[in-house]
């Protein structure tokens, strides 16, 4: 298979059609030797070729982590990249890893959350959806919810009523306090009311857990 010939910089495509069709077709082959040439294309002199492969990469994370998961701590490198589309691709590889593989990303939580606090909104929204996955797994909630919490009240205002809705699943009767609490700090901050909503009808059902 002709990795770079199958980007959508190389076939002159601007969607990321032909991005996504390779890594179905990565998928499906189980091809780990089209996998570790994406690895090396990240270090590519042409940036279309570096922005494909990391989007290929995730994609692929998305539909078998496992395909993906030996490459985590470049991914975890990627993480302090000045490169924006580089840096919030690696995480959502890393978002995609941590759905099978929880206990290899926790080992990385640091970098993962200094990226989140200093990166982009994507960044961020990759970060916290790693975070639940950990809160999910019995081994690493101890370390992820408090984490969580910390983006609870730190976040955009933009971003809290999805990141509340999605932390939902994580909580329970011993954590719902300060999830509650927490969230109830944040909505003077909220100037929609739509968003306001969101907020409180997640508080609302937390009460009942």
């Amino acid at each position: 298979m002709d990795t770079i010939s199958q980007l959508a910089t190389s076939m002159g495509d601007r969607s990321e059609a032909s991005n996504i069709a390779f890594a179905e077709k990565i998928v499906l082959a189980n091809d780990g030797h089209a996998i570790a040439e994406l690895i090396e294309l990240l270090a590519h002199k042409t940036k279309g070729l570096r922005y494909d492969s990391i989007k290929v990469l995730y994609e692929v994370g998305e539909r078998k982590p496992a395909l993906i998961a030996s490459h985590r701590h470049v991914f975890q490198t990627m993480l302090t990249y000045k490169d924006n589309r580089l840096q919030w691709g690696a995480m959502a590889a890393l978002d995609a890893i941590a759905t099978k593989y929880p206990d290899k990303i926790a080992e990385m939580l640091t970098d993962i959350v200094a990226a989140a606090d200093s990166g982009s909104v994507i960044t961020r929204d990759h970060a916290v959806g790693i975070l639940i996955k950990l809160c999910l797994h019995h081994l690493s909630v101890e370390l992820a919810y408090p984490l969580l919490i910390e983006q609870l009240l730190s976040s955009p205002v933009n971003q809290l009523p999805m990141y509340a809705e999605n932390m939902l699943p994580v909580i329970d009767k011993k954590n719902k306090g300060v999830f509650i609490k927490t969230l109830q700090s944040r909505l003077d901050e909220v100037d929609k009311e739509s968003k306001k909503k969101r907020i409180e009808k997640v508080i609302k059902k937390a009460l009942t857990i």
